[in-house]
């Protein structure tokens, strides 16, 4: 099930209270204070991570509270913090405030991690108040309620590619015959009720991904048919194709539904009127005569836009043009990929085995492991090893002492000492 949009509230974990206690033990007078302090309240982080692609898992629960804190005890013992509650969102989430309507916090990068909810201090025990002039101190300190949140989490999509157009253009089609999405196809309009990712492997080397987003409708942009629902998933794709079928079934001509198509993107956001696209007729082999292709064009060149607009003609369902339209994609895609690059901006990952790992740390190993014993065993015996301390001897063990180059060497000389 795909849920793109969850309202959620958040509570952090509460402190543990401090402890009030004094040592009591058989000959010890005078014990004094030994109450410790509460623990921690667990805090609750946020992080986008490749592969959750929806927020399913937040739709049948509305409330997500982490631990609390433990009780500090007698015996000075402090109580135990709570364990952090880690949730994971799709990369692409944005946290956004339920009263207000403000952004907290957007979550495009895999990885990218933030503290929304931070969990309650621990109390103090009353041997924190102890002192040379108040050494039976009856008082502590109860711990601190965790922060609470009430926000709502909105995927917008994270794709290079986003196929917009009417119901009904083709746009399912499209994206099962580049990829190895498997979209509802069906002939009948608004068969696509959620968006659908797709990733198009042109090569070994290179791919991108493509957004399917539902059909959109005039008045799309205040909230009819689905279109305002779902038009947030394209807010974040760098190049749109826009697919225009030549014979609607409803009858409407084909040209004005582009250009109503247009008017509810400048509508909805107006830098989504300024990106590039491609314009594709679907469905070729339905004009013949390429009758609708030439009043497309003709419609181009009558209506100049500041950005940069192709028109192409394919068939899904025959597979006609589309290796053309699949190169031509790829090529503005890494065009705009080697931008975002000289920006200094990341490249979001698309699969999984793309998120690099960082290397788990060595495991420090003990001596008799790591050092010159490392070898040894049952069968093989220090004395049986010659070492760098000294030489293998006739007898079989080993001279600790030998002769080096700082030691004088009298073994020829003649004269003995009187």
């Amino acid at each position: 099930m795909f849920i793109d949009r969850v309202e959620v509230e958040f509570s952090a974990g509460k402190g543990g209270d401090g402890c009030m206690s004094f040592r009591r033990e058989k000959y010890v007078p005078r014990g004094g204070p030994d109450g410790g302090d509460g623990g921690t309240g667990a805090s609750i982080v946020l992080e986008a991570r490749v592969g959750v692609n929806s927020l399913a898992q937040y739709a049948n629960r509305r409330f997500f509270r982490a631990e609390r804190g433990k009780h500090g005890e007698g015996s000075l013992r402090h109580g135990r913090k709570g364990l952090e509650m880690r949730l994971y969102v799709p990369c692409g989430t944005s946290v956004i405030d339920a009263a207000d309507g403000f952004v907290i916090k957007d979550l495009t990068h895999p990885g990218e991690e933030f503290v929304i909810c931070r969990g309650g201090r621990g109390g103090l025990g009353n041997a924190r108040f102890k002192s040379a002039t108040n050494q039976t101190p009856r008082q502590r300190t109860l711990g601190a309620d965790g922060e609470t949140r009430h926000v709502i989490l909105e995927l917008k999509s994270i794709a290079d590619v986003g196929l917009i157009g009417k119901p009904n253009a083709g746009k399912s089609t499209l994206l099962s015959r580049i990829s190895s999405a498997r979209p509802e196809i069906a002939d009948y309009p608004f068969t696509t009720k959620f968006p659908n990712l797709g990733i198009v492997d042109v090569d070994r080397e290179r791919s991108f991904v493509t957004a399917d987003i539902p059909g959109l409708i005039e008045g799309a942009s205040e909230g009819h048919g689905l279109g305002h629902e779902f038009l947030r998933h394209i807010e974040r794709a760098g190049l749109l194709v826009h697919l225009v079928e030549p014979t609607p079934i409803d009858g409407t001509d084909p040209v004005e539904n582009y250009a109503a198509i247009r008017e509810e993107l400048k509508q909805y956001d107006t830098k989504l009127s300024d990106r590039d696209e491609l314009v594709v007729m679907t469905k070729c082999e339905l004009d013949p005569d390429r009758e609708v292709f030439s009043r497309m064009q003709q419609h181009f060149d009558d209506n100049p836009v500041d950005h940069k607009r192709d028109l192409y003609a394919i068939s899904a369902a025959s597979e006609i043009g589309l290796s053309d339209l699949v190169e031509e994609i790829m090529q503005r895609v890494t065009a705009r990929q080697q931008e975002m690059i000289n920006a200094g901006e990341e490249l979001t990952p698309i699969r999984e085995v793309d998120v690099p790992t960082e290397a788990k740390p060595k495991r420090r190993l003990p001596p008799h492991k790591a050092g010159p014993t490392s070898s040894l065993s049952n069968d093989k015996q220090a004395r049986d090893v010659p070492t760098i301390w000294g030489k293998q001897s006739p007898t079989g063990r080993t001279d600790i002492s030998p002769k080096t180059s700082e030691t004088p060497d009298n073994s020829g000389d003649t004269d003995s000492d009187p």
